[in-house]
């Protein structure tokens, strides 16, 4: 694990991030266009970067993971469409490459650096997946989108986003949802549902809360890395969330 660096200078005359390093876990059914069916929406996908550029802008140094949800979900995809698990797993690995090459196009426009890595080798559109240039670009102030999944079937982007936020020592994993935190049951469904300010992993576990799958979980349990959940409809809820602010709900 490596070190986490101090702030820039230059960024030292404002208010401090709580959070200096941090990987930001996008679902891919975020940025689906829900009224026109398209799988990425150019509003929303314009406004998840402005949201992720306002962090950007105060240095905190930030690692993307980007679901594929929006074009094929492997695990539902095999058993709606009949397509092998493996095969569909790859499907869905490949979707978020395109999602991923989606932001970067949207941040380089909006004047952040950008460094689009991909666990399956496809140097044509990505660099390769190594730590320690993933770790030499976040120092230099680039944003790091991680792609291509873990580059292996059966294990989920949120497996992915732990598994990165601890290779590269991130302060925090953060999951930006549709919901505004952990509940005890789905609050879409029942309007009695109980929001969680604050659970520990192994509740979350037990109680079988279905946030992040058991290995992400496990992943950031075994290596005492918090997790904040929260809702991208929110404005300004990733800069809130990297200031400290009370948002969502934290996992730890």
């Amino acid at each position: 694990m490596f070190k986490k660096p101090l702030m820039a200078a230059s960024d030292q005359s404002g208010p401090q991030p709580k959070h200096r390093r941090i990987i930001l876990k996008i679902s891919g059914e975020v940025l689906r266009n829900t009224q026109g069916g398209e799988p990425i929406d150019p509003h929303t996908l314009k406004s998840i970067c402005e949201e992720v550029k306002k962090v950007y802008d105060i240095g905190v140094q930030i690692g993307l993971v980007i679901g594929g949800g929006n074009i094929f979900r492997g695990l539902s995809g095999a058993e709606m469409k009949g397509v092998d698990r493996t095969t569909g797993d790859y499907m869905g690995m490949l979707a978020t490459v395109i999602n991923g090459l989606a932001l970067m196009d949207c941040l380089e426009k909006l004047g952040v650096t950008v460094r689009l890595q991909s666990a399956i080798p496809m140097d044509k559109l990505a660099e390769p997946f190594i730590l320690r240039r993933a770790t030499r670009h976040l120092e230099r102030g680039r944003v790091v989108i991680f792609a291509g999944g873990t580059g292996n079937p059966y294990f989920s982007t949120d497996t992915t986003a732990a598994l990165r936020a601890n290779e590269i020592g991130a302060d925090m994993l953060m999951k930006a949802t549709k919901v505004d935190g952990i509940y005890d049951k789905d609050p879409e469904k029942h309007a009695d549902a109980l929001k969680f300010e604050h659970i520990p992993y192994i509740d979350a576990l037990r109680d079988r809360l279905k946030v992040m799958d058991s290995t992400a979980f496990s992943l950031c349990m075994e290596n005492e890395l918090p997790l904040l959940v929260f809702s991208m409809r929110e404005p300004n809820s990733i800069y809130r969330a990297v200031m400290g602010e009370k948002i969502g709900t934290l996992v730890d």
